[in-house]
Formats: C-alpha cells, structure tokens, sequence
C-alpha cells in the first residue's frame, strides 16, 4: 500500500529546505486553535511583515537554531496562526474526500498535519542566516477576493522563488497556499500523495499514515 514519506514533500537540499521552512511550510504549520481578528493590511504588506518577523525570530534565538521543537511550535503559533486559514489548505491538500470526512477526521487530519510539517521543516530553520525577503510587484485589482504575492527569498546563492496565495475574510488577508520553487504544496505536493493513500485506505488511513509518520520522526 503506497504510503506518504517525508522525503518526497521535503525539499531536496538544505538551502530548499530552509527557505521553504523560513515561511512557506511553517506557515501551513497551524494549529486549530481560531484565528484572531487581525488588523487589516494589504496582502503583499502582511507577507512582508510575517516573513521579516519570522527570520528575525529566528536569527535571534539559539534554541531554534539548536532544533528546539516546541520554541519552533511557539514562533509559529505567535507570529504566524493568526494569518492562515490552515483548515482550507488541509482540505485542499485531502482534495475531495474532505467532504465527506466527519468533523472528528478533519480535526484529527489537521492536528497530524500540523505536526508533520513542523516535525518535517524544522531542522530546516537551523540553517537560516542572513536570507531576507523581497516582494515581487503584486498584480491586484482592490476588489479582488484572492491574490497571488510572490516573493524572493535572498541570501547565498541564487534567489529562491517563494510565493503565497491568500483569500480577503472578514478577520483580514489569509494564506491558504505555498509555492516553493514552482510547486504549491498543498494543491500539488501533498494532494497527489494523501490521494493515493486515500483511494486505497479512506480517510481514516490517511490519519494513521500521518500519524506513525509523526511517531518515527518524534524518536529520532
């Protein structure tokens, strides 16, 4: 029975690896705990203002440079929650059998998603050191409902492409996507691998895939 390894979602180096863990991956790692009523800023602003937060959080912390997983949880949970809307990426990356899921299995599908992609890019922060963001001018008419901000994470080496899609609520600009080097991550990477487990094991076998996943990484 095909099976969800981390190493396909991954990136596949450790410059990748970092700048998808500096914003793009940490920011779908949410828990599920409802957003709080956020200040309403332009879309490309809050994406600046997240990113910026994030990598100087970073830079001035050992203990998440040491690999700190529950410092990793906390910078998350503070700087970035209240800005994603993590139940609509979850159902786009379980695609549609989220609709028939029942509000336990979607509960459960969240909290072990969140756990993996924490657990996944956290080592990944370790490596953050003097990368800085730059915004892409942003193609957006003032009533749009969705946009698109793209982004250049720069550093060593050549720039990375790092772009977000985020949906106007009533609480403010969300992100619900991840483009990290030309992929989306919830409505590409991880759909096409929870598809397979679920066409073979349902809902419920995507949770205790996700799960053991979650219990190895913890051991090592």
């Amino acid at each position: 029975m095909p099976g969800i390894t981390t190493t396909r979602y991954a990136a596949t180096s450790g410059r990748r690896m970092a700048l998808a863990a500096l914003f793009g991956a940490a920011a779908m790692a949410v828990s599920s705990t409802p957003a709080l009523a956020a200040t309403v800023v332009a879309p490309d602003a809050l994406v600046r203002q997240i990113s910026t937060e994030v990598i100087d959080t970073v830079k001035a912390d050992k203990e998440i440079q040491a690999g700190n997983i529950e410092r990793i949880i906390t910078l998350v949970d503070a700087k970035v929650m209240p800005h994603v809307n993590f139940q609509r990426m979850t159902a786009i990356a379980v695609g549609r059998p989220w609709r028939s899921a029942t509000p336990e299995q979607r509960t459960r599908l969240q909290a072990e998603f969140k756990t993996l992609l924490v657990r996944t890019y956290s080592g990944a922060l370790t490596q953050v050191r003097d990368q800085t963001v730059q915004l892409k001018p942003m193609r957006a008419r003032a009533e749009d409902e969705e946009v698109v901000v793209r982004t250049e994470v720069r550093g060593r080496g050549d720039p990375i492409q790092l772009d977000y899609r985020l949906e106007k609520t009533p609480a403010g600009w969300k992100i619900y996507d991840v483009n990290v080097l030309g992929v989306w991550l919830a409505d590409t990477s991880f759909k096409s691998q929870f598809a397979q487990v679920i066409t073979n094991s349902g809902i419920d076998g995507l949770i205790a895939n996700l799960a053991d996943l979650n219990r190895k990484a913890a051991k090592n």
